[in-house]
């Protein structure tokens, strides 16, 4: 298969198009960027491939443009982002087009809208996984891999770590050093309202909201919700009776300071791009209503860093069950090693045929998880899910 990575010059897309240019049935890899000499630079880093590489400049706003590069391709792995611009209009592309599809889609406004797409995508033959990252994606996978130990399923949580060393992640700033599509992503999902489950209802409710939870093997903590697609498939693919939400588990400190950024934002004092620019420079007067805002908020605890928890009953008794990654402190130090990995290994199970039918799909309803964990290890040794009950 010719596999265009559109977005391939990014931080998470050159991870991606690392991943899957060594997959079986890739025979060609276009690298499509709306900057020219940065796809050919990521080009040119991956020339040791098993398969030729080649640049190619795309503009996912060019209509005609988008359609040409899909069209020459037989799939596509999309990490143009932030998604609520533009994920919608790229899918909408492929199916059009005949095109497999894959992306990283992290924002939950658009994947209720994407998964809409279900039957128009069945029709045209195409198949088609969203969100298959850390999360959501590997996120998912656990949350499936907790639920499957439990015989009825009440509560479900996934969350993900936020305290990194921004001098090792590269998601905040993209390579010539702009704010990233991941940072503006993540200041739209702290503001606003938000995707989650109640009562086994999707309903929208304000972000960094307390979570406190007591988990087996000891794991207790704090952790705060964020928008984010998993509360909505989840609600689709699992069918909580109780509560869903994407959690993230991070320092006091760090908390005080989102909830800082959300109380501008929600007031039109910043936008998504002013805020995402102020994460790794906090201004001294927001230093300042941070730290006296931290005192009111409780901390992580002993909660692991990545995992995904379930409560409900097995054999007629109430009962939880946790699934965690062991052994991610690397990958999950970069999150564009983190997101692009999955993306990758995800891509086979899409690209083989054996696991995707047709249609528009998250990873937890099609993707073999106990393969994609194996292949996780074998790509990051010494990864490993632990599960406890």
């Amino acid at each position: 298969m010719k596999l265009l990575a559109l977005g391939g010059a990014g931080a998470m897309g050159r991870v991606a198009a690392r991943v899957a240019a060594a997959l079986p049935g890739v025979h060609e890899l276009v690298i499509a960027d709306r900057d020219l000499d940065a796809a050919r630079r990521a080009a040119a880093l991956a020339a040791g491939s098993p398969v030729p590489v080649r640049a190619t400049r795309v503009d996912v706003t060019d209509e005609r443009e988008l359609h040409a590069a899909l069209a020459e391709a037989d799939a596509v792995v999309n990490t143009v982002g932030p998604y609520y611009r533009y994920g919608l209009d790229v899918l909408r592309a492929a199916i059009r087009t005949g095109t497999h599809y894959l992306d990283i889609c992290d924002d939950w406004e658009p994947t209720v809208e994407m998964l809409e797409l279900h039957d128009d995508a069945r029709a045209a033959g195409v198949r088609a996984v969203l969100g298959m990252g850390a999360s959501p994606g590997v996120s998912n996978l656990l949350a499936a891999r907790a639920t499957a130990r439990l015989d009825t399923l009440t509560d479900v949580h996934t969350a993900w770590p936020v305290d990194v060393d921004p001098e090792a992640d590269t998601s905040l700033r993209d390579p010539s050093g702009a704010v990233s599509a991941a940072a503006v992503h993540w200041m739209q999902q702290i503001s606003g309202t938000v995707a989650a489950v109640e009562g086994g209802r999707l309903v929208r409710r304000p972000p960094l909201r307390p979570v406190t939870l007591d988990l087996p093997g000891g794991h207790r903590g704090t952790a705060y919700t964020v928008g984010h697609p998993e509360p909505v498939t989840l609600h689709r693919s699992l069918r909580p009776a109780g509560d869903a939400a994407n959690l993230m588990v991070m320092s006091v400190g760090t908390a005080a300071y989102l909830h800082v950024l959300r109380d501008e934002l929600n007031a039109g004092r910043l936008t998504n791009e002013s805020a995402a620019a102020g994460l790794d420079h906090p201004t001294v007067r927001r230093a300042l209503r941070a730290a006296a805002r931290a005192p009111r908020l409780r901390g992580p605890g002993t909660l692991p860093p990545f995992f995904a928890a379930a409560t409900g009953t097995r054999d007629g008794r109430p009962a939880a069950a946790l699934a965690r990654l062991n052994g991610a402190e690397a990958l999950l130090a970069d999150m564009a090693e983190a997101t692009g990995v999955p993306a990758g290994l995800g891509l086979a199970q899409l690209l083989d045929g054996t696991m995707v039918p047709a249609g528009v799909h998250a990873p937890e309803a099609v993707i073999d998880g106990e393969r994609f964990f194996r292949d996780l290890a074998r790509e990051c040794p010494g990864v490993e899910v632990v599960e406890e009950l």
